[in-house]
């Protein structure tokens, strides 16, 4: 291993409404984090209160960038405007890359029960902005898991050691993990150099280089060097780890949009505005 990193900054999640309504825990998308390239929101739900996730996420659009939901427990369906539909179960995910234009809607299919998961925005270069939409969506035995004695792993985007998603990125090169570690164990990790990377925990707690991490905690990497060591708590651990490659680009934002400029925004709500928003039919690939 590397040198044991030694900075990092620890974000508690703030719950906001999203949607039309739905309580979502947010890290990355918040004045005290805005974007942490390529990453430009991190939402995580979890909750057992129909209230809190049964309105859903009715119609509504997105251009410029990449979504990657993952449904850890419940039901979700999606649906977009041109007639792809997609139906997310307990450890499925999808990857939607919007970039020139998808009208879509997320939806709970259960009334009660809990719910959890996350979705992720990813930022698409200004090359790709206006590319073609694709899914890429897989139920949970498409992932593979790596098992230790100290943690499990599933691996959800890009690989790890031998084990590779079905998943993957060829333009931010993320890479996604889900990670269970047991009481008192370790889980100690070589980061990729040269990419943006971060941990959210969302099971348990435990330390992290010597730091306390709260659930519901975002950990983000301010440092060169590439290796961290955490070990949970007497109750373990269960935590996303996640990287991707920065573009270094400027960031135009409103609401659903994300490009680079501010005429490119305009140009967005224009297209919405008058029904000539959606392009191309997404391309869907998913595992039978």
């Amino acid at each position: 291993m590397d040198a044991i990193m030694n900075s990092s900054r620890i974000i508690p999640a703030v719950a906001v409404p999203e949607g039309a309504g739905v309580i979502v825990h947010r890290t990355i998308g918040t004045p005290v984090l805005r974007d942490y390239d390529p990453f430009l929101l991190l939402d995580h739900i979890s909750s057992n209160n129909p209230d809190d996730y049964i309105a859903g996420f009715p119609s509504h659009p997105h251009r410029g960038f990449t979504t990657f939901t993952y449904i850890i427990d419940g039901h979700m369906m999606h649906q977009d405007d041109m007639g792809n539909s997609g139906d997310l179960r307990p450890g499925s995910a999808q990857w939607m890359k919007a970039a020139s234009g998808i009208i879509h809607s997320e939806m709970p299919q259960q009334e009660n029960g809990l719910l959890r998961g996350f979705q992720l925005w990813i930022n698409l270069p200004a090359a790709n902005k206006m590319d073609p939409p694709e899914y890429q969506e897989y139920s949970a035995e498409a992932f593979p898991v790596v098992e230790t004695p100290d943690y499990t792993l599933k691996v959800l985007i890009g690989r790890f050691a031998d084990a590779h998603a079905p998943i993957m990125d060829n333009i931010t090169d993320v890479t996604y993990f889900d990670v269970q570690v047991r009481p008192g164990k370790h889980f100690q990790h070589r980061l990729p150099p040269g990419k943006n990377s971060l941990l959210y925990v969302f099971e348990g707690s435990g330390q992290f280089n010597a730091q306390i991490v709260p659930s519901h905690s975002l950990v983000i990497f301010d440092t060169d060097d590439h290796s961290f060591d955490f070990i949970a708590g007497k109750e373990g651990a269960r935590f996303i780890v996640v990287s991707g490659k920065p573009i270094h680009e400027p960031i135009a934002r409103h609401g659903p949009f994300v490009m680079n400029t501010r005429e490119e925004i305009d140009q967005a709500m224009w297209d919405f505005q008058t029904n000539t928003f959606v392009r191309d039919r997404a391309w869907i690939k998913r595992n039978r």
